[in-house]
């Protein structure tokens, strides 16, 4: 089937300084190579966009290579399988993989994964049955453990990882969730639609101020995707013992030069508290679980999800740019095809 087919795909064009615009991608029309042995062709329905996506533009070391100017760039994507020279997957399979930010994927099966959309939408699985709900469901019952009875701050808190956190940690035990968010409108559905007590706006004033007045008593478990001032804020409110999950920091992603740490760091001596790293991949042996416990979330409803959507492909590097200035409400996704 790849025979003259055409796929177009969005390139890194150059390499920004601060914060990335349009200039930066490039969309392209490109022959689909043929395939391979083992491989599959998928066409892509939906993509996500990342804030980590922004990190692979730089050339700087990391946890993942670094996007390739004049290359493709990638990310999870879901579609549906048109061709196949796989003994293990058939054509018509939806599958999950890594090679987004294109209209058709040549993708080695081992790379992908068949998934059920008898149930849910196939978009779930690049949201709360994806790496953003794993990420949530390892941060805080494995990397920083809610307890009963705790209470736990979570920025970032209208976003993917955010808005999934904030549920999560009630359903494993928090008596109290706290979350921070830009804005009346996001802030608003914090409590109503993501089951949240306090939900603070960080555009009203100083987080710190409005952290110790949701919280007078302290955290106990922070989910920081923010970094900077929320990060500085969460360990002056913490208490002793407090647990956090270092997930992101979005704040600091498009800086020019280095970023001071929290002036407040050596609390975190005498609190004798735990700050923890994490990347998502380290907790990939945890899909089975938290997907069966998911989806018995999903469909009884004690999980609620978000979706912002944008549609077609040439919208990628838009919707890239408006995860990285908060204008997304749960997860930001590319609607591919028709």
């Amino acid at each position: 089937m790849t025979a003259n087919l055409m796929s177009r795909e969005i390139r890194l064009a150059a390499r920004p300084v601060g914060e990335p615009g349009a200039q930066h991608f490039d969309l392209v029309r490109d022959a689909v190579p043929p395939l391979a042995e083992g491989q599959i062709l998928v066409r892509n329905t939906w993509m996500s966009v990342d804030p980590y996506m922004r990190g692979r533009m730089d050339d700087k070391p990391s946890y993942i290579p670094p996007f390739q100017v004049g290359v493709a760039l990638e990310g999870s994507a879901v579609g549906e399988v048109v061709d196949s020279r796989s003994d293990g997957i058939s054509v018509g399979a939806t599958v999950s993989h890594f090679l987004g930010w294109r209209d058709y994927a040549v993708v080695d099966a081992a790379d992908a994964n068949v998934v059920d959309v008898a149930d849910v939408p196939p978009q779930a699985y690049l949201g709360p049955l994806g790496t953003t709900g794993l990420t949530a469901y390892a941060a805080l019952t494995d990397v920083a453990p809610v307890r009963s009875g705790d209470t736990v701050f979570v920025s970032g808190a209208a976003g993917a990882v955010g808005s999934v956190a904030g549920q999560v940690a009630r359903l494993v035990g928090a008596a109290t969730v706290i979350g921070s968010a830009g804005g009346p409108e996001k802030t608003k559905k914090l409590v109503a639609d993501f089951g949240f007590d306090v939900a603070i706006d960080y555009h009203a004033g100083p987080i710190a101020e409005q952290l110790a007045g949701a919280a007078p008593r302290g955290i106990d478990v922070y989910l920081d995707n923010v970094g900077g001032d929320h990060l500085a804020a969460a360990i002056g409110a913490a208490r002793a013992g407090a647990r956090f999950a270092l997930i992101g920091a979005v704040s600091s992603y498009n800086a020019t030069g280095p970023v001071p740490g929290p002036e407040n760091l050596f609390q975190a001596y005498w609190k004798e508290m735990t700050l923890r790293g994490m990347l998502v991949t380290s907790y990939f042996h945890l899909f089975p679980e938290w997907i069966g416990r998911a989806s018995g979330w999903l469909r009884d409803g004690s999980l609620r999800t978000a979706e912002t959507v944008v549609h077609g492909l040439e919208e990628a590097p838009a919707a890239l740019l408006g995860v990285l200035r908060g204008a997304n409400t749960g997860k930001m996704l590319v609607r591919l095809g028709d």
